[in-house]
């Protein structure tokens, strides 16, 4: 049986499709896409980076020519306002590639339940293997965890 994919799914997955090549033009890559409800408003969030990390200027440059691009599309029926920023210091690891890309990294987390293996529903450690099901978080020792039970995994954010 095949997956129902969400209009909102769809939304991010065709504008990270219109983004990408706006955002390779201008140095940068897309590292998310979110479209969200916050209240009555949405918002078309496009996260970018680039080595180094991306200046406002970056932004700004992305987000013109990107908001002609999704105009012309019509990808989105409902009034929204387009943002493009980076994803931030403690970015949340998300997909796949955010994961590949922090191996080694360390990053926390929240579960959704307490986890008697961690002491309770918050843990920190480096970032050791993933795969489709699980991730792995050494510290002191090492510890598997199911994705389905992370409620949010980004890198640690040593203020």
């Amino acid at each position: 049986m095949a997956k129902k994919v969400s209009g909102r799914a769809r939304i991010e997955r065709t504008a990270e499709e219109i983004a990408a090549p706006v955002a390779e033009k201008h140095g940068v890559w897309i590292y998310d896409v979110e479209y969200v409800k916050e209240g009555a408003d949405y918002y078309l969030n496009i996260y970018i980076d680039k080595d180094g990390g991306v200046t406002i200027l970056d932004c700004e440059a992305v987000s013109r020519e990107l908001s002609d691009k999704l105009d012309e599309a019509d990808l989105i029926s409902d009034a929204y306002t387009l943002v493009v920023s980076s994803p931030g210091l403690g970015r949340t690891l998300t997909k796949d590639r955010h994961l590949e890309n922090s191996l080694g990294e360390k990053v926390e987390g929240k579960l959704f339940k307490p986890l008697a293996e961690i002491g309770g529903k918050e843990f920190e450690g480096i970032l050791t293997a993933w795969d489709a099901e699980t991730i792995t978080i050494g510290s002191d020792s090492s510890i598997t965890i199911p994705r389905k039970d992370i409620a949010v995994l980004r890198l640690y954010l040593d203020l």
